[in-house]
């Protein structure tokens, strides 16, 4: 396994932020290997389906997820109804010698199971390091900042933020003053064809 490879942990501030629409420009980025841990509903749309379709590098791999649970809803949720238990120890790391990009679900407080585990226990499991995406909305600075300040409370070590969507550059410089955070990319609404746009954007990222 190659010693300067990265295992990266993507997260976002809620849901609906653009963790795969991200996750996919860090990967075409890095030409890392990908692995959706756990996918929530959805399983004729596998996150993992769209980043192979978002991506032009030969080198990438799709990893399986290790979890395909039925229901659209939180993990901890879904994964009672299949008869599963998730927890932070339960996941096995697939072996790669590339950089491993990891995705999350939702945010870092999203509970795995009913005993108090949660999606920011799972991470130093799996990971060396974290990518918060944040998306520009009315509360995002909060959001932001608690996200933020819960990771550094817990010694995770964060890569960067990607700032994802309709820019605001005053919710921004907020963040980034607040926090002392690495900006990694500012990722604008797609336009165009997809894996050009993820091209483009991978070039761009300062990771």
């Amino acid at each position: 396994m190659a010693e300067n490879r990265k295992r990266i942990f993507v997260s976002g501030i809620g849901t609906e932020i653009g963790k795969t629409f991200c996750s996919a420009i860090v990967v075409e980025a890095l030409k890392a290997d990908y692995w959706k841990p756990v996918q929530a509903g959805e399983l004729d749309q596998l996150d993992s389906d769209w980043v192979k379709n978002a991506i032009s590098n030969m080198q990438t791999t799709i990893l399986s997820e290790q979890f395909l649970l039925t229901e659209p809803m939180s993990p901890h949720a879904a994964a009672r109804i299949d008869g599963i238990r998730l927890a932070p120890d339960a996941f096995v790391v697939p072996e790669t010698d590339n950089h491993l990009v990891i995705e999350g679900a939702g945010g870092l407080m999203v509970p795995l199971n009913d005993d108090g585990d949660l999606i920011i226990d799972l991470i130093p499991e799996v990971a060396d390091e974290v990518i918060l995406v944040s998306k520009n909305y009315l509360g995002s600075i909060n959001h932001t900042l608690l996200s933020i300040e819960l990771l550094e409370q817990r010694n995770i070590n964060i890569a960067g933020i990607i700032f994802n969507g309709e820019p605001n550059l005053e919710t921004e410089k907020v963040i980034l003053a607040n926090t002392g955070v690495k900006c990694i990319g500012k990722v604008p609404i797609l336009k165009g064809d997809l894996k050009t746009f993820v091209r483009e954007q991978a070039a761009l990222l300062d990771i």
